[in-house]
This record gives C-alpha cells, sequence and structure tokens, in this order.
C-alpha cells in the first residue's frame, strides 16, 4: 500500500517537473520570424508622463 502511494507521487513530482523544463524551454527559445507577419514580442519601456508648465485645477 506504502509503495503504492510512493510511486504515485514520485510520478506527480515527475510530471511536475517535465512542466517546468518545457515552461522553461518555451520561455527562453527564440520567437519564431515569419515572412509577413507581426513581430516578435519585446520588452516595454515604461515612461511616465510629460512634465508640464500648469499647475493648479483642471477647469482652465
Amino acid at each position: 500500500m506504502v509503495g503504492s502511494a510512493t510511486r504515485e507521487l514520485l510520478l506527480v513530482i515527475a510530471v511536475a517537473a517535465v512542466g517546468l523544463l518545457l515552461a522553461t524551454a518555451v520561455t527562453f527559445a527564440p520567437w519564431p520570424v515569419t515572412p509577413g507577419g507581426s513581430a516578435p514580442s519585446g520588452l516595454v519601456e515604461l515612461h511616465g508622463p510629460a512634465p508640464t508648465d500648469r499647475t493648479g485645477s483642471a477647469s482652465g
């Protein structure tokens, strides 16, 4: 009985490890570039709002 539970737990751990390996491989694999298709995804640069000279209330 204990051997069956251990075997099942090892199977669950093995499937989880394979899933993590596949997810890691997909994450770091290069994006396929298709001719005529959209550009591959990239990092997005975050910029704050441009400074303005106006201060005060919104009713202007």
